[in-house]
């Protein structure tokens, strides 16, 4: 047996030579593919219905709050102003070249994920808060978080509270049609305390339920519990109380069966983060566009490669939101930081890389 299988090899040897000899080539070694590159130019975008209506119509419409200052807001001109209002205005500068050609549409609490299922805008941009029963059960998709967020109480300084664990037996102002009844709900429940809920449609109802002292305090998302109080008679006559209850993700919301439109405004917000990390604001990106030499750089705001064409997009849309709008610290600054009203400090809405670090953190343009 040992001799048979010995022979047969020797015979294998023995054939090959001979075909090595008369000239046949030997089979090629199997060759591994080389990466193509992240941003092949041969990859064509998906369409987005979204897109292809926004440019035929020439504007985004986008839903926002109707009247919360330092978010969404008419000035005495009757222009729109504010955080969630510059979110679509860089959306309008990334797929239009102007921020300006956007057309704003109030929309309430309670009907603000109707107004975007039915396709009446283009954008939710309101105060709203990502949540799982949200994001997987109204066909909508969450973009992207633009302000971190969480569940407070408005208190008036002459009852001296400290913690909202010290409400039990208080009337409390909230909204209907927010998830601002269930976190509190669940937050007296744990501590078996006890509380009175004045349930109103609107906040600007719930503001002036609390003025009128029809409530002890006002619960909302400390952010508009910062806009109510700034235009209250007296603010210095109230304090928001150091207990949060809640995390709430705030953001622009889309409609889910678009990801190429999810894909556009999420990395348009990316793009203003990546901006103020970068050291690029509205005042600076030209000269930024013609000088820079760090790649990040050059490749967001279009110099080298072609990232807008991945989205659809020219090659300039970074480039556009940044000059037309802003960085991310532009916007958070004129609108509710240190040069508003509210005065908010960043906190959890610093960049993660800030001397005193927050959440901020956008994925890497490549």
């Amino acid at each position: 047996m040992i001799r048979r299988l010995a022979a047969s090899a020797l015979l294998s040897l023995v054939l090959a030579a001979c075909g090595r000899d008369s000239g046949e080539a030997p089979e090629p070694e199997p060759v591994a593919e080389t990466p193509r590159p992240a941003a092949s130019r041969d990859f064509a975008a998906t369409p987005s219905p979204t897109l292809q209506s926004v440019r035929r119509r020439g504007y985004v419409t986008c839903g926002v709050h109707n009247g919360l200052s330092g978010f969404a807001v008419r000035d005495v001109r009757g222009a729109w102003r504010g955080f969630d209002v510059d979110i679509c205005r860089a959306v309008a500068a990334a797929v239009l070249g102007d921020a300006q050609a956007v057309r704003f549409r109030p929309v309430s609490a309670q009907d603000r994920f109707a107004e975007l299922q039915d396709g009446r805008i283009d954008i939710l941009s309101r105060n709203t808060s990502w949540t799982l029963s949200r994001d997987a059960g109204l066909g909508v998709d969450f973009a992207a978080v633009t302000y971190y967020d969480g569940q407070g109480f408005l208190a008036r300084r002459a009852l001296n509270l400290t913690s909202a664990d010290e409400l039990n037996g208080a009337r409390i102002c909230v909204q209907a049609g927010t998830v601002t009844e269930g976190n509190l709900a669940d937050y007296f429940r744990a501590r078996a305390l006890s509380y009175t809920p004045v349930v109103v449609d609107t906040e600007e109802a719930a503001r002036t339920a609390y003025e009128a002292e029809s409530c002890d305090v006002f619960s909302a998302d400390v952010s508009a519990l910062a806009s109510a109080r700034s235009i209250l008679n007296n603010p210095n006559a109230h304090v928001i109380l150091p207990t949060v209850i809640s995390k709430e993700p705030l953001g622009p919301v889309v409609r889910q069966d678009d990801p190429a439109w999810t894909d556009i405004v999420r990395w348009t917000v990316n793009a203003l983060i990546l901006a103020e990390e970068l050291g690029i604001n509205s005042t600076t990106v030209e000269a930024s566009r013609e000088t820079a030499s760090d790649p990040a750089t050059r490749r967001l705001l279009g110099v080298d490669g072609d990232l807008g064409e991945l989205l659809g997009l020219k090659t300039d849309w970074a480039f556009q939101a940044i000059r037309q709008v802003g960085a991310y610290n532009e916007i958070f600054r004129r609108n509710i930081g240190a040069d508003s009203g509210l005065k908010l400090e960043r906190g959890l809405n610093a960049l993660w890389s800030a001397p005193d670090p927050g959440l901020l953190y956008a994925p890497p343009a490549l």
